[in-house]
């Protein structure tokens, strides 16, 4: 099978990308090079420059780069051919490729090619597709390490501990006549330990790991009009929600993100709070309520102007026991509640005063969220962090597979009962890095990923 990667859209360059055995074949009956050369002379890792011709004709002045194997992508033969960027040129080129005996590609085909030929583990091609769709710098550096293969070593390490102590194990099963186990299961003891230790730390780590990739999800409440369109425009620092006078503008959710500490926040500005009788703006209240009840965040916000009354009181009933931040809005008029009111401090600590008209006490907000999520303590130059909640589960399931093991040691159980647990442990960091893991789970992997990638 060879495979395309098709980009449209209009652009300078434009790229078909082939891979497979007889891709070279294909490549020469449509590629003329202004130097002819052999395939054989051809080194891997050039550039030739010619024309896609057909029937004699030519379609396009392209360059051609060629990956000969084992040292590609895939670790087959491979080329790309960089023609002009516009739709229909493309879409010749491709026509002239699939008459030619090649097969368009799925998704993630030449990531799943590269992990099936042994050049990445399943660990690594699954951050191929973090990589692309990073939405913050360190998102994008995360992806990298893992794609770098720094946590498939933390794990290859992990399984060869365990491995060391199974070979000794193996040995007593098949050799029972040497009577040991009370040293050997001092040792499992030991190790297990070590191994859950281990563990314990990458699962933890899921924590920051979960807001690199996914962001902290937070939901903007308060009634109509207290200025929760106008702190969004504020903080995004465009006109992004409708701004009125009037109460019950914002009728349905508006979702957007920015970066704190280079960790995304996805702000989620939700409809205003207050008995409705529009049944569309019943509609818009119910979804702010299950958004509130949700997030990892609530910015909940007052109208700093006005006296809070029956429908205040029930916003901060519906955050109590949740991460929030009070916000008391327009400071730029006369003030009726302030951070000392009982009613509020009852709920959150975290109050901050702002304009949102103004733009004043952003800067403070943004302070306020770091330090909640305590972002300033993620360092990915020192550690190891899940980002993937496969891997995670994963994780989890070997640490509880360590504590049965260890229990059936407790147990005075027989050597080849506790190794059966043990081999569960290896299985479950197999299917992460897809030493066991079935084809299923290998296609709803790499069908997330974008065609030709």
């Amino acid at each position: 099978m060879y495979q395309y990667l098709r980009l449209l859209g209009i652009g300078g360059i434009g790229i078909i990308r082939m891979s497979g055995e007889k891709c070279f074949d294909i490549l020469q009956k449509i590629f003329v090079p202004k130097k002819n050369q052999n395939i054989n002379e051809i080194k891997g890792y050039s550039i030739k420059y010619g024309n896609i011709v057909e029937n004699n004709e030519i379609i396009d002045e392209v360059l051609v780069s060629y990956f000969k194997a084992p040292k590609s992508y895939t670790t087959e033969n491979m080329c790309e051919i960089n023609s002009h960027g516009g739709n229909i040129v493309v879409k010749k080129i491709l026509e002239i490729c699939l008459k030619n005996g090649a097969d368009l590609a799925e998704p993630g085909e030449f990531t799943k090619r590269a992990f099936l030929n042994g050049r990445i583990d399943l660990l690594q091609a699954e951050s191929v597709i973090d990589v692309i769709n990073a939405k913050s710098e360190r998102e994008a550096k995360a992806g990298v390490k893992q794609l770098e293969g720094e946590l498939s070593k933390k794990i290859s390490n992990i399984k060869k501990e365990i491995m060391d102590v199974m070979v000794n194990l193996e040995v007593s099963i098949d050799y029972p006549e040497y009577d040991v186990q009370e040293v050997e299961n001092i040792e499992i003891i030991n190790m297990l330990n070590n191994v859950e230790i281990e563990l314990k730390k990458l699962e933890k780590s899921f924590d920051n790991g979960k807001l690199i990739k996914e962001g902290i999800k937070t939901a903007i409440i308060g009634k109509p009009n207290a200025g929760k369109s106008s702190l969004l425009n504020a903080i995004l620092n465009e006109e992004r929600a409708i701004v009125t006078q009037y109460e019950g503008t914002t009728r349905d959710t508006i979702e957007e993100f920015v970066n704190i500490n280079d960790i995304p926040l996805k702000l989620i500005d939700t409809a205003g709070i207050r008995k409705a009788e529009d049944e569309v703006e019943k509609i818009g209240i119910q979804k702010s309520r299950e958004i509130a009840n949700s997030a990892d965040l609530i910015i909940a916000i007052f109208d700093s102007s006005k006296e809070l009354d029956e429908q205040d009181s029930e916003i901060l009933e519906l955050i109590k026991n949740k991460k929030t931040i009070l916000i008391l809005n327009k400071t730029d008029l006369e003030q009726k509640i302030n951070e000392n009111d009982e009613r509020l401090r009852a709920v959150s600590s975290n109050i901050i005063k702002i304009s949102a008209l103004n733009k004043t006490g952003i800067e403070e907000l943004y302070n306020k969220i770091s330090d909640l999520f305590e972002l300033n303590e993620i360092n990915l130059d020192n550690e190891v962090v899940i980002t993937n909640l496969r891997h995670k589960n994963l994780i989890s399931k070997a640490i509880e597979k360590v504590k049965e093991a260890k229990e059936t040691i407790n147990n005075k159980m027989p050597l080849d009962i506790i190794t059966i647990f043990i081999k569960d442990i290896l299985e479950d960091l197999g299917r992460i890095t897809g030493d066991f893991v079935t084809e299923d789970i290998i296609d709803e992997i790499f069908a997330k990923f974008c065609l030709g990638k």
